[in-house]
């Protein structure tokens, strides 16, 4: 598995990335693990590379401040890259995604139907959530499905973190010009993802709340994940009375729209 890097965001994790590389490797062993560290002042980067010198699955990315999700997970895809690694995985590093079930998800994406991306679904049947308030719950819920029938990608989370790329399909998506960095970021990936065709499946998994450290959640994060998605789902409805001639570009959007929904059927 040593083709597959996970790479875990960190800021002021110090006592829970000890604890979630353990469980990581004992779920699988010989995978490979980048620690993007922002900096943390609570000594974060300087325990990782300490674990990374007693353990060569582990590397150490260190950026200069905090960024935010989107920024680390950009330099982490640019890490893996460089290194020709075949898959990456995104996992958070509070616990909250368990490593345990990182196998399932491993299975579908380096399984016959070759996904491009997989994610780890809580709403769908099967997955499930610990330690939400029914009111945290059916703010998720709701969330994605606003972004279900704004985006029209028929998926049940797509707001989940833990989840897996083919390395090869990141080459090709517009990484650059991501513009997200809170949580909108997984929003975002999937719907660049979406326009270009990705195959992708969806594993139920079981999403619990951190019982260590304290949560980057905020109002802010949920209002730039709100707003981009309203933006996006404009852009491209206005998309064909942009781009030259109108009624010609109406005619050539109706066959694609309906590509993109055989293609969900088969995911």
């Amino acid at each position: 598995m040593s083709e597959v890097l996970v790479i875990i965001p960190t800021y002021n994790e110090v006592e829970s990335l000890p604890l979630i590389l353990k469980r990581l490797f004992d779920a699988v062993r010989d995978i490979h693990v980048l620690v993007v560290d922002d900096n943390s002042p609570d000594g974060t980067g300087e325990l990782a590379e300490g674990m990374s010198r007693d353990d060569p699955r582990i590397h150490v990315l260190h950026r200069t401040q905090k960024e935010g999700l989107g920024p680390a997970y950009l330099a982490g895809f640019a890490w893996a890259m460089e290194r020709h690694y075949s898959h990456v995985v995104e996992m958070d590093a509070d616990g909250s995604h368990a490593p345990e079930q990182l196998p399932r998800l491993l299975t579908a994406a380096l399984g016959t139907k070759k996904p491009d991306l997989v994610i780890g679904a809580r709403w769908l049947p099967g997955g499930q959530v610990k330690g939400w308030s029914k009111r945290r719950q059916l703010l998720s819920r709701g969330g994605n499905l606003y972004i279900r029938f704004a985006l029209g990608m028929p998926l049940t989370d797509v707001t989940a973190g833990f989840r897996v790329y083919k390395v090869d399909f990141l080459k090709k998506m517009p990484l650059d010009r991501i513009e997200s960095k809170g949580y909108g970021f997984q929003i975002e990936m999937t719907w660049k993802a979406w326009q270009r065709n990705a195959r992708v499946h969806e594993v139920p998994t079981t999403f619990s709340e951190r019982h260590i450290g304290t949560s980057k959640m905020s109002g802010s994060i949920i209002r730039e994940a709100f707003v981009s998605v309203a933006r996006w789902a404009i852009n491209e409805r206005l998309k064909p009375f942009l781009s030259g001639n109108t009624a010609q570009n109406v005619r050539r959007r109706r066959p694609e729209r309906n590509r993109s929904n055989r293609s969900s059927k088969r995911t």
